[in-house]
């Protein structure tokens, strides 16, 4: 993916892309789509430059592309790129881990 199709995400926003669901339970039960869960574990493509202080400076975020990340699962806003990929935008705060 190219980090410019996307654009730059805003102060403490993090552009992340959720990882595929399980297609099938652990028993190897085949799920239908209406029955898989959201996946809460992504890729991070895109970084904002911080997150701004109420003094006007900026505080560097600890994530960067490329980076795995555990995120809560009703967490940012879905949205599509042109080419037709689902990504997610989400505020640093709601990345519960990097794994």
């Amino acid at each position: 993916m190219k980090n410019q199709s996307i654009g730059k995400p805003l102060y403490d926003r993090v552009v992340v892309k959720p990882l595929e669901a399980d297609t099938k339970t652990k028993g190897g039960i085949l799920l239908p789509d209406t029955a898989k869960e959201k996946p809460q574990i992504g890729e991070v493509v895109a970084v904002g430059e911080g997150k701004l202080l109420d003094s006007g400076s900026v505080v560097p975020l600890k994530v960067k592309a490329g980076d795995k990340v555990l995120y809560g699962k009703y967490s940012g806003n879905e949205f599509t790129t042109k080419d037709g990929e689902e990504l997610l935008i989400i505020k640093e705060e709601d990345i519960l881990m990097i794994l």
